[in-house]
């Protein structure tokens, strides 16, 4: 380039810094991203020099400059607007937690209906039953690929709302429709935790079983399944952050949760705009607070369960 000079940001070179290229250009190339882990578990970019050592006391800060910030804006129409709003997230915390409790309970149940459901179904997809192993492929990829939305939708909608055994009716609750609704798709994505994990095992697992005269059922539950324990449970771990995350969207359902009920918070105020941004922050405030141990808690097990190769 005649008369012009390459100007570079961090992060970012000229290909005609390289002597030993000579097909390079003065044009900026922006260096690849080569990051590790530090000491904390987070990303270290070198190249840019961009450091990310996000720790949680660094997330709480940001969350609350967030939610000071937007309770400020919704407020700045009325002098004193934001402390009125937060007097009154202060009086309807204990209802809004109630509501999340439901959130909690859902996801506890879903998981543990899923997990149950998936095990038999991912144990199904490693049969030597052509027609079993064909059947239950076929389930698995059908709810683990379609919308958790769509599903709950259906669920909620074409399930009775009360099953006549004849001798008794028994009620079904909207927020037991939302368990089932949530348990399909976690049985899918189960089934292929369980699936992966008994195939990652070497073959000479079930070959050794084999020479032992041991029965496939007996390989299974006393070799394979054993040792797929450890591979198993941080992915389990996620699902269930996963699972308690979606939660909410129950309450499009009517289901009265943490967002249902705040909601109703609002409603009873006034529906006042200052209260928006004071009452949903609280709102992602309480789920990040249940559920980033358990993430931090997933991570700290897949290192310590790793495979060592």
């Amino acid at each position: 380039m005649l008369g012009f000079k390459t100007l570079t940001a961090p992060g970012v070179r000229s290909d005609h810094a390289r002597p030993q290229d000579n097909t390079g250009t003065d044009m900026p190339v922006l260096l690849p991203f080569r990051a590790k882990h530090n000491k904390d578990g987070f990303f270290v970019h070198h190249d840019g020099r961009l450091f990310v050592d996000m720790k949680l006391r660094h997330g709480l800060m940001i969350f609350a400059v967030f939610a000071l910030w937007g309770g400020a804006a919704e407020a700045a129409a009325k002098v004193g607007g934001l402390a009125w709003a937060m007097a009154s997230l202060w009086e309807w915390t204990p209802f809004i937690l109630k509501g999340f409790s439901l959130n909690i309970l859902i996801s506890v149940l879903a998981m543990l209906i899923g997990t149950i459901a998936g095990a038999a179904l991912g144990l199904m997809q490693v049969s030597l039953l052509a027609p079993v192993r064909g059947s239950s492929w076929i389930v698995t990829q059908f709810f683990r690929n379609s919308p958790w939305l769509v599903l709950l939708f259906c669920v909620m909608l074409l399930f009775p709302f009360e099953i006549d055994l004849g001798f008794v009716v028994i009620p079904i609750p909207d927020w037991m429709k939302a368990v089932i609704g949530f348990s399909l798709p976690i049985m899918a994505n189960i089934s292929e935790v369980v699936r992966g994990a008994v195939i990652s095992l070497p073959s000479g697992q079930w070959e050794s079983a084999e020479s032992l005269a041991f029965s496939r059922r007996q390989t299974m539950w006393m070799i394979i399944l054993p040792q797929c324990i450890k591979r198993m449970v941080p992915p389990w771990i996620n699902w269930y952050c996963i699972l308690t995350m979606a939660t909410p969207l129950c309450s499009i359902m009517g289901v009265e949760e943490s967002v249902g009920h705040t909601v109703q918070a609002m409603n009873a105020l006034g529906d006042r705009p200052e209260l928006l941004a004071p009452f949903y922050f609280f709102l992602l405030f309480i789920h990040f607070i249940f559920t980033y141990p358990i993430a931090r808690f997933s991570i700290s097990l897949e290192k310590k369960f790793a495979v060592k190769i």
